[in-house]
């Protein structure tokens, strides 16, 4: 899988408030220029948890450009063309997608919602850990030889890192 241009990578969730928010900022830094970022929701809340801009903010990323929106933007003809699509909640990894023109890679990143979680401390935990278990799976992500890799031994690992700790489905076979 070669690329003369940056990698675009769309993360799904259903509400687009935060875990699919913070994949995104975190890739678009992390990325360095290999990666564009997108995410997208089934069912998009229609704004960023504060909690998520605060988390992503207080590590020094960038949220100024972060803002929720429904999947039916990738979709249309006149879209980016999606390289891989990563779902990060088992709620819209269950539900029928769109068709991603190009036929991206696609995995199942499930990571428990931060933002269900209640009480102002046990929320801001929540975020942090659901924080470090995102840049895993991208540090993971980015550490693939992505230039050299068959399709196949591409889509076992891309279900690989869905599995790691913090998982909150683990069914590789699911994406």
């Amino acid at each position: 899988m070669t690329s003369e241009r940056p990698y675009n990578v769309l993360f799904l969730c259903t509400g687009n408030s935060a875990r699919s928010i913070l994949a995104e900022a975190i890739l678009n830094v992390d990325g360095k220029g290999r990666f564009r970022a997108f995410s997208a929701g089934s069912h998009p809340k229609g704004f960023v948890h504060p909690r998520a801009l605060e988390t992503l903010e207080s590590l020094g990323y960038e949220t100024a450009p972060l803002h929720s929106k429904s999947w039916d933007v990738f979709a249309a003809p006149d879209a980016p063309r999606m390289d891989f699509v990563f779902t990060v909640c088992d709620r819209a990894a269950g539900e029928t997608c769109p068709v991603w023109p190009g036929t991206p890679m696609t995995a199942v990143w499930g990571i428990e919602d931060p933002a269900a979680v209640e009480g102002e401390e046990a929320q801001a935990r929540a975020f942090s850990q659901a924080t470090r278990y995102m840049k895993n799976r991208i540090s993971a992500f980015l550490s693939l030889p992505l230039a050299s890799i068959d399709r196949l031994s591409l889509q076992t690992r891309l279900r690989h890192i869905g599995t790691m700790e913090g998982a909150s489905r683990i069914d590789p076979d699911v994406a």
